[in-house]
């Protein structure tokens, strides 16, 4: 088909003709292979894009959780089951990657000593044994023979990125042993081929060994041969592995995101933990662990704990809680938990009042009032809290409040606070000493003047240069003189243990008349600190508490936990630590919500 164009000009009719149909025709087929080549090379791009994101460390900040395979072979009154659901090496990339470029090569060397070391305490050597060949999953399980006792076995589970992987490494692990002396022992159990023997793990003793290959891509390891059969026992039955579990697998589901997952049964583990015993060295108030639930991820430079934990319940038809009369030299042993029928009562012994049960607080944090609060705090404390109701906390975790808060040199002034303070409370701890801010009634100082009379401390009012007044607590010490003031006796001298001023409608204690002037006189708000607690994303949290280095560290020396992972790493951990935050929180029924944030610099 031609096209052209027509005119009239000079009484003329001009018309030209011309055929642009073939060059259309011609450019189509161009555009089109154009078109496609383009959309090849985004496939391509989008491809390798995905492929570089997968095999990327950064994907573990949101690697989604999931019930992991070697659950199955768990059982669900294991001590403690430890999953790592990502390549061993992906978390020494990771560190290489988000550690300061002067600081890339240390951060990766720590990271890989701590792993290394992991598997050694196994009787594994990771470079030599596993590097080649371990997947995405490894599963660690702590089993007790005893029920409420400690563990004594163990089993290791690791995943075969390849098919030959694991079979490889039995063939090579049995054949070490064997040449170092291991009489072996292969026969099957419930269809699956066991190799048990004693041998000598990597740098330790002889021991028990069993080992079971499951669908060519799954090695069990286990610390002797009943522990293995245990482990393929529950693996067939629902009932008894961590695997079906619904509370499990429904905290893995709420958790939602994670690279570590961990679940805890903390009996026999308290001491390791750093936790209350449930038995005789707990209190009547105190509220045990009876199980929880924890995912490791790491965001940026902080690594993020979050943990849903269950409570033992106040009642349960096994247990049978029963107070125990105090015996004269006996141990501190307020309850035992019995879990046979108690003996008949003695008539002609008084039975003791049952001391009552405390239960878990309900109170939530205000963020309006706060923020109130947090409004007027200046200056660069080390350490800064807000608590929600402290005087009606369980004792089990006001033991931790302490733990958390108290210094030894800050005197009986913060306690006696908390300990009658029933609306929220702000607490910061600083070079000065510590500060306190409370709503204005909230405690009155004559609630708290019976307990402090009892400590000796003695309350004035001061005038301040600016016209406010202060109430003030001291205290008289009697101190030995020194050379020819020693013959006079001892000398008294009279030391601050504390001072409380008003501001509006907020009451604000300080250890010192020096902390309270610096804070009227203004200064840097502590936007680290604030920061820390708004990233912990528990608005409402009774307990929220930050701190900076040295007391982040600090309380990292103190925790059992902490020092296992500086002995199998083989160094102190504790060096790039730049901060720690917590928060906790009740929930429905006998639980609790934690949320642990710890920085590196």
């Amino acid at each position: 088909m031609s096209t052209g164009w027509c005119s009239v000009q000079d009484g003329r009719i001009l018309l030209r003709l011309h055929d642009g149909l073939p060059g259309r025709m011609k450019a189509r087929p161009f555009l089109a292979v154009v078109l496609a080549v383009t959309l090849l090379l985004l496939g391509l791009a989008a491809g390798a894009g995905w492929l570089l994101w997968q095999r990327s460390p950064l994907q573990l900040q949101r690697r989604a959780l999931v019930v992991p395979s070697s659950a199955r072979f768990v059982p669900r009154t294991a001590a403690l089951g430890l999953f790592l659901l990502s390549d061993p090496q992906q978390p020494v990339d990771y560190a290489r990657a988000q550690a300061p470029v002067r600081q890339r090569r240390q951060a990766a060397e720590a990271v890989a000593r701590l792993r290394d070391g992991a598997f050694a305490a196994a009787g594994l050597d990771y470079p030599g044994e596993l590097a080649s060949w371990l997947g995405a999953e490894t599963g660690l399980a702590l089993v007790a023979s005893q029920p409420g006792q400690p563990p004594d076995g163990w089993l290791l589970a690791l995943h075969s990125r390849d098919g030959d992987g694991a079979r490889r490494f039995l063939q090579r692990f049995w054949q070490t042993r064997s040449l170092a002396g291991t009489d072996l022992q292969v026969s099957s159990y419930r269809g699956m081929g066991v190799i048990s023997g004693r041998g000598a793990l990597l740098g330790s003793q002889p021991v028990p060994i069993a080992t079971a290959l499951i669908d060519d891509d799954l090695v069990l390891l286990a610390s002797g041969r009943g522990v293995l059969e245990q482990a393929l026992d529950v693996s067939q039955i629902d009932e008894l592995n961590l695997a079906a579990d619904p509370s499990f697998r429904q905290a893995v589901q709420r958790l939602g995101r994670g690279t570590l997952l961990l679940q805890l049964r903390p009996a026999g583990l308290e001491a390791w933990l750093g936790l209350p015993a449930a038995g005789g060295a707990a209190r009547p108030s105190a509220l045990p662990l009876q199980s929880g639930t924890l995912a490791l991820r790491p965001s940026g430079r902080r690594l993020e704990l979050e943990a849903l934990l269950a409570l033992t319940p106040e009642a349960s038809p096994q247990l049978d809680l029963q107070v125990v009369p105090q015996v004269e030299q006996a141990e501190p042993a307020d309850l035992a938990l019995r879990t046979d029928p108690p003996p008949p009562a003695d008539p002609a012994q008084p039975v003791p009042a049952a001391a009552p049960v405390q239960t878990a607080w309900t109170s939530r944090l205000d963020p309006a009032r706060a923020a109130a609060l947090m409004a007027g705090l200046r200056g660069d404390p080390d350490s800064l809290a807000l608590l929600q109701d402290p005087a009606h906390w369980p004792e089990a975790w006001n033991q931790l409040l302490q733990q958390l808060l108290q210094q030894p040199e800050g005197g009986p002034l913060p306690g006696a606070v908390l300990a009658a303070d029933a609306g929220p409370l702000l607490w910061s701890q600083g070079p000065q000493g510590w500060l306190l801010a409370t709503p204005a009634d909230q405690p009155e100082p004559a609630a708290l003047q019976p307990a402090l009379d009892q400590l000796g401390l003695v309350t004035a009012m001061l005038q301040r240069p600016d016209g406010g007044s202060q109430q003030v607590w001291t205290r008289l010490d009697a101190q030995e003189g020194s050379g020819r003031q020693r013959r006079s006796g001892p000398q008294l001298s009279v030391s601050l243990a504390g001072a409380r001023e008003l501001e509006s409608d907020q009451a604000w204690w300080g250890q010192t008349l020096a902390v309270l002037e610096q804070r009227r006189q203004g200064g840097p708000v502590p936007r680290d600190r604030l920061r820390a607690l708004d990233a912990l994303e528990l608005p409402e949290a009774p307990l929220q508490w930050a701190s900076g280095p040295e007391t982040a560290r600090a309380r990292l020396r103190r925790w059992p936990v902490w020092r296992l992972l500086n002995s199998l790493a083989g160094q102190p951990l504790d060096g790039g630590v730049d901060g720690l935050a917590l928060g906790l929180e009740p929930e429905s029924g006998d639980g609790l919500h934690l949320r642990l944030d710890l920085g590196f610099g």
